[in-house]
């Protein structure tokens, strides 16, 4: 068999990539020699080459190859894109052949990325059919070739499943009886393979993108999907609705909910292995004006599972609250709403109290993660399995640790003492807004104040802010207005740095990646049991913490300013000013 041809290191237009790369120090003599050794065996392009060795990054290959073009470079951010413009504008087949992509349109111009801007570029037949004048630039190869095949295949799958949907009516469509991976869809259903392979790549975009939740919302003709990101939503995508019709059932089944219940909420659960990895979906759907909007929230094991020092506690309340978790017996309650990485919280704590000897029972609506280390019990009302009902039989179960998703209402509460008081350790949550706010809450579900004061050991209380961009923060001086907000003396705060992100590639200009956590610890020392039992309000309460060393959600805010992790501006965005 006759062998393929080791790649040359000079492009088309004879210019010698290797040697660039070196001219803009990206190279020394030795690496460049390595790089054309492993070019030669095995048969890899420069740019690859150098990547696998580990001498440069894709995004510093590109600038150089792009400075070199003359041409300006972008970092392609798929959030960014329109689906139609990059799946319209060229066709599929002719944007892969020539390692292109179209990122953007208006009336006279088209933007065209591409990855190499040596090789020939195909500028009359983009001309001819989209009658608009060309602007040339120049992204990564992995930007590229992650579009042209991410975007075209959803987009193919969108249409040919509206093709086939709208022959077939939805009335001979087998979404249930199939396997969910796409692997499987030669094997499919004509009409359900495409929709699968639809959801399949949605799926895929929302992980890579490192999103928390999908969003599927219909509106009268069509339907969008959005991915909250860092706390943020973006919209991404426009389905049509017939497609999303079908999308939504397919979710439905796949996650144990009844297809043919459209009237009322319901709750569900998927699992999917992505990269080798377990990833659960926890699913909602709502009817709407429009139809059932569905909500799938991501569970990646990574995020879920974190070691107690990266949950983002302060020097001051970390040893304070390992204090508490170390504590056999007592309720814990950790509160925020709904999003403030309360679950994260409660599953990090559980997980590091896990030994072969602990028993810990988890009761949850619904369960969050599925974890072999813990006994889980999922709450079904329909069926009376509470919460309350089901912690009076996990009391039976011989517990040494309960993690009781929510105390709501008035028996819960009564069972997670009786618990507490009975040798336990009760890990659970509480919709308020602050720590000391909980004893009060507490209180109105009928705990009495002994009972409160003989069981709670400590409140938890927090929010999630995001984090500055390590690629691109900034040191800047301090404004009047940031004074104001923090009413402090310009005069004083001048003296102080603080961050921001400028906005860079890697954050896509938003200047944050990532979110950490801020809390509120509220240990019940004997000062504040001795309030809570004279039946104290509770802004006594609050004075009585502030006394024993509390620092505010605000003030934990704050300092991650102080300490260059976030922004003033998140922190009003999240703590009110």
């Amino acid at each position: 068999m006759k062998k393929s041809a080791a790649p040359n290191a000079a492009t088309p237009q004879g210019v010698d990539i290797v040697e660039l790369l070196l001219k803009a120090r990206l190279l020394k003599p030795d690496q460049a020699e390595r790089v054309r050794r492993t070019m030669r065996l095995n048969a890899v392009s420069a740019d690859q080459a150098v990547i696998k060795l580990g001498f440069a990054d894709e995004v510093r290959i590109a600038q150089a190859i792009a400075e070199k073009a003359g041409l300006p470079f972008v970092k392609i951010d798929p959030l960014e894109l329109d689906l139609d413009i990059v799946t319209k504008a060229l066709s599929g087949p002719f944007a892969r052949r020539h390692g292109i992509v179209a990122v953007s349109k208006t009336e006279k111009k088209i933007t065209i990325a591409v990855h190499d801007p040596f090789a020939p570029f195909p500028i009359d037949d983009i001309r001819l059919v989209t009658g608009l004048d060309i602007e040339r630039v120049v992204a990564t190869r992995s930007d590229v070739e992650r579009i042209n095949r991410g975007f075209y295949d959803l987009q193919t799958s969108l249409q040919s499943a509206e093709k086939q949907l709208r022959a077939s009516r939805l009335s001979t469509v087998d979404l249930g009886s199939q396997e969910f991976l796409s692997a499987e869809v030669k094997e499919l259903d004509a009409a359900a393979a495409p929709v699968i392979r639809a959801l399949d790549h949605i799926l895929a975009y929302a992980f890579e993108q490192r999103a928390s939740d999908i969003h599927f919302e219909p509106k009268r003709k069509f339907a969008l999907i959005r991915l909250r990101i860092d706390g943020m939503l973006h919209d991404v995508h426009v389905i049509p609705r017939i497609v999303y019709d079908a999308v939504a059932s397919r979710i439905k089944l796949l996650s144990g909910c009844n297809i043919a219940e459209k009237r009322r909420p319901q709750d569900g659960r998927i699992k999917r292995d992505q990269s080798a990895q377990e990833i659960e979906l926890r699913v909602s759907t709502m009817p709407t004006a429009f139809g059932e909007k569905v909500v799938m929230r991501i569970f990646d094991p990574d995020i879920v599972f974190k070691g107690i020092d990266d949950l983002g506690l302060s020097t001051q309340n970390l040893p304070r609250f390992y204090e508490l978790i170390s504590h056999p017996t007592g309720i814990i309650l950790v509160t925020g709403p709904t999003g403030s990485g309360k679950t994260t919280t409660l599953y990090s704590v559980l997980k590091y109290l896990s030994r072969p000897e602990i028993n810990i029972v988890t009761i949850e609506d619904p369960i969050e993660m599925v974890y072999e280390d813990f006994n889980q019990v999922a709450v079904k009302p329909q069926i009376d399995v509470t919460f309350a009902s089901a912690l009076r039989t996990v009391l039976r179960q011989d517990p040494d640790i309960i993690m009781v998703g929510e105390i709501r209402d008035p028996e819960t509460a009564e069972y997670a003492v009786q618990a507490a008081l009975t040798g336990h350790l009760v890990l659970s949550t509480l919709h308020t807004n602050d720590a000391p706010s909980s004893i009060t809450r507490l209180l109105d579900l009928g705990v009495p104040h002994f009972l409160v004061t003989s069981t709670v050991i400590g409140i938890l209380a927090q929010r999630l802010v995001r984090q500055i961009c390590p690629h691109c923060a900034e040191e800047y001086v301090p404004t009047p207005e940031e004074a104001s907000v923090l009413r402090m003396p310009h005069e004083k705060l001048a003296t102080y740095r603080f961050k921001r992100g400028r906005g860079c590639l890697r954050c896509r200009e938003t200047g944050y990646t990532g979110r950490i956590g801020v809390f509120e610890v509220l240990p019940l020392t004997e000062k504040i049991r001795r309030f809570v039992a004279s039946q104290s309000g509770s802004s006594d309460i609050v004075k009585a913490a502030r006394e024993e060393g509390m620092r505010t959600l605000r003030e934990a805010a704050v300092e991650k300013v102080f300490r260059g992790m976030t922004t003033l501006t998140e922190v009003v965005r999240v703590t009110g000013k």
